[in-house]
C-alpha cells in the first residue's frame, strides 16, 4: 500500500522530470448530519466506557477524483499522542462507484467488528485496557476536551485490498 506522502512524492518527482507541475487534489469533507458541528462531539456520540453509543459521523465527501473506487477514513484523537495519527481510533473503508464526484459516507457503529455492506474495517483502533474495542473507537477521553479529527483519502483499491491514495481531505470532528 502506498501512503499519501510516498505516492505524492513519487507523483511530484515524475511530473517534475516530465516538465509538469504537481499539485495534490484536495477532497472537500463536510458533515451530512447537522448534529455534528466540528466544535463539540454530539451528546451520546462517545464511547461505551463513558456511557455513549457513538458511531462515525455521516460525512459528505466531494471533489472525488474520477478514478477513485473507495474512500478510506482514519479517525484520530489529536490530543492523545498514542492515538493521534495513522488511525489511532480506527480506519474504515467505503466502496464507491468510480466517477461519482460526491458521496455521503454512512455512520458506522463504534466498537463493531462487523461492517455494513460496502464498508470494510481496514484497521481496528489501537486503544488498550478498558478502552479496547473492535473496530472504530468513538471519542473516549471522558470529557477532557480532547480534539478529534478524521483524515479522508480517495483511493484506487485493487481486488487484493491494497490501495493507492490519490487525494485527501480532513475534518475536525470536535472536542470531547
Amino acid at each position: 500500500m502506498l501512503r499519501a506522502p510516498v505516492a505524492g512524492a513519487l507523483f511530484a518527482l515524475a511530473l517534475a522530470m516530465s516538465g509538469g507541475s504537481a499539485q495534490a487534489q484536495d477532497l472537500t469533507v463536510t458533515f451530512a448530519d447537522p448534529a455534528w458541528d466540528g466544535e463539540r462531539i454530539p451528546d451520546g456520540q462517545h464511547c461505551k466506557k463513558f456511557g455513549g453509543d457513538g458511531a462515525t459521523p455521516p460525512l459528505r465527501v466531494s471533489n472525488i477524483p474520477a478514478e477513485a473506487n473507495a474512500l478510506v477514513v482514519e479517525f484520530n484523537d489529536k490530543s492523545y499522542q498514542p492515538l493521534s495519527r495513522n488511525g489511532g481510533h480506527g480506519i474504515i473503508g467505503f466502496v464507491i462507484e468510480p466517477g461519482v464526484g460526491e458521496t455521503v459516507l454512512p455512520a458506522v457503529p463504534g466498537g463493531a467488528a462487523e461492517m455494513p455492506e460496502g464498508v470494510w474495517l481496514e484497521k481496528k483502533n489501537r486503544a488498550k485496557g478498558a478502552w479496547r474495542s473492535p473496530g472504530y473507537l468513538p471519542p473516549c477521553s471522558g470529557g477532557r476536551n480532547n480534539r478529534y479529527e478524521a483524515e479522508v483519502y480517495a483511493v484506487v483499491r485493487a481486488a487484493d485490498g491494497a490501495y493507492e491514495e490519490i487525494a485527501e481531505g480532513e475534518i475536525s470532528l470536535g472536542r470531547y
